[in-house]
């Protein structure tokens, strides 16, 4: 009877003792909540209140989505609302929801070219017209795309030596511009959290069609029963809940906020 109540005893305290195992959920998201150090910030407030760890994935919107539609991660944050739409409207994702937004700016060195333009549009033009070096990320990202919604609206097929597709994210097209006094287009968060390390600055900023919102999305758990649909519902409900929203307006670089809730009073 003794001995039967010290097994019992023993395989209660390993029972306890085990460590609960952990639940982690993919995120597919965009280079510049990676490069900016949002998701830095953000991340350790959600994984302590849920004890759900976050594995993240940075690569270009285009890719992003692509990773959900093959049903390699869980819930996908980025910022193409065409592209997003589509996925969605594919099967491919379910519960869209605005997170937040900041804007687009043209950087480069100031040669003086830009002081009278009134917006975007006349900023490519002139790019093209004086065939000046300008770097696009060439990688189907949020940017690259906005990039391409701008050249369309100029009528511009932008070719030659000038037109530098690198097929690389927004850290590289920005260290590029700087090495070769060149010119990008890049989201205004990874351009401050980098302002220190490049002589480039901001030639143009302000127009309506730079604004650049980013939107979460679960990936379909219809299409991919593996995925982790519960947990990431947490994150997206966390993410644009009052305290995440109210996390995404506190976190600044050199005291400049990066960021802006989509809506802060959920």
């Amino acid at each position: 009877m003794k001995n039967r109540f010290y097994c019992v005893l023993i395989m209660l305290i390993a029972l306890f003792s085990c460590k609960k195992e952990e639940i982690r959920i993919k995120l597919a998201t965009t280079t510049s909540t990676e490069n900016s150090g949002l998701l830095h910030f953000l991340l350790p407030h959600f994984e302590k209140e849920t004890n759900i760890k976050v594995d993240v994935i940075a690569v270009g919107t285009g890719k992003a989505l692509k990773l959900g539609e093959n049903g390699d991660v869980d819930v996908v944050l980025v910022h193409a609302r065409s592209l997003e739409d589509t996925f969605v409207e594919k099967g491919f994702g379910v519960n869209r929801k605005d997170v937040m937004f900041n804007d687009f700016v043209l950087v480069g060195e100031d040669k003086g070219y830009f002081k009278a333009v009134k917006d975007i549009s006349e900023c490519f033009t002139l790019i093209s017209t004086n065939q000046l070096d300008f770097i696009s990320r060439g990688d189907n990202s949020g940017t690259h795309v906005k990039e391409l919604e701008i050249w369309n609206k100029t009528g511009i097929k932008p070719q030659g030596t000038w037109y530098k597709e690198i097929g690389q994210g927004m850290e590289q097209a920005l260290t590029m511009a700087d090495a070769i006094s060149g010119i990008t287009l890049t989201d205004r968060g990874t351009y401050l959290a980098m302002k220190n390390n490049v002589k480039i600055s901001i030639l143009f900023q302000g127009d309506e069609n730079l604004n650049n919102p980013y939107g979460v999305i679960a990936v379909n758990p219809e299409k991919w029963p593996s995925t982790q649909y519960k947990e990431s519902m947490k994150f997206i409900n966390w993410l644009t809940s009052k305290k995440g929203q109210t996390l995404i307006s506190e976190y600044k670089v050199n005291g400049e906020q990066l960021f802006f809730p989509s809506n802060v009073t959920k």
